[in-house]
């Protein structure tokens, strides 16, 4: 990766760190924040920061080339319900979005990826700057998963596979071998929450699961600290992830945090 680049910044911690790493190592780096997600902290991290709104595609593209930047990072997410709350897009965006078939998360970034690509501007794997941070294969925490445990992430992970596949969600909440609920556009908190009122008591699991591609260019999962808390509210015992392909944020705060709540954390092979 180039020292000058710019990062596109949705909500959470994720653009952050990346703003902090990439200062650490001296790059020059442009803040884009996306108005209705991104965190003001970005402008402290930056070596200059612009803002735009959701359906600004025409004016992310204009302040790229004012600045010179031909590669960019996109760090952190965008809703997914923000896309259907109104915003307007601008003429580039309208035309942008005339040409889809369909409006899932793929169709939409990677169309936003197309369009910069046309306009000479690479987009940059978005776990570049934080390696470190991406989840190792096997148990992370001190207590294994047990044998009722395990059954649910294998069911779980066949569900999410197949979820992902088709770009509905990351997410599903298994109990006893049964999906209780499916993340689609409310997140994963949400969906845990829906799921703990169905199950009368029962233990969760959570499995968390990437895109069946090969680029981690955009919609990369995300788990960190404030995720055990939840899991401690639902009553999700276990939690399963792709290795390498998925960003743990705050790593070693949240295995203490789960090591503490006797949760089990694991990461697998991710399925091609």
């Amino acid at each position: 990766m180039s020292a000058r680049y710019a990062v596109i910044a949705g909500n959470g911690r994720f653009p952050l760190l990346a703003l902090e790493q990439a200062r650490k190592l001296g790059h020059e780096v442009i803040a884009i924040g996306i108005r209705e997600e991104a965190s003001p902290e970005i402008e402290t991290l930056a070596a200059r920061c612009h803002w735009i709104s959701l359906g600004q595609l025409g004016r992310l593209i204009e302040i790229l080339k004012q600045e010179g930047v031909n590669e960019v990072v996109m760090a952190g997410q965008v809703k997914h319900t923000s896309i259907f709350s109104g915003i307007r897009p601008d003429w580039r965006m309208v035309k942008m979005l005339a040409g889809l078939r369909e409006k899932n998360t793929d169709a939409l970034i990677g169309a936003v990826v197309r369009e910069l690509a046309e306009e000479g501007i690479r987009v940059s794997d978005s776990t570049a700057l934080l390696k470190p941070l991406l989840a190792s294969e096997g148990v992370m925490t001190r207590r294994k998963p047990d044998r009722d445990e395990l059954a649910d992430i294998e069911y779980g992970r066949r569900i999410a596979g197949a979820l992902a596949a088709l770009d509905v969600g990351q997410s599903v909440a298994v109990a006893e071998r049964a999906c209780v609920a499916v993340e689609a556009m409310e997140g994963t908190d949400a969906m845990l929450r829906r799921a703990a009122q169905l199950v009368n008591g029962r233990p969760l699991r959570l499995v968390k699961v990437s895109r069946r591609r090969k680029h981690l260019l955009f919609d990369v999962p995300v788990v960190g600290a404030g995720t055990i808390p939840v899991m401690i509210e639902t009553g999700t015992t276990a939690l399963a992830v792709d290795a390498g392909r998925t960003l743990m944020l705050d790593r070693e705060e949240m295995l203490r945090a789960a090591d503490v709540a006797g949760i089990t954390i694991v990461g697998y092979p991710p399925e091609e």
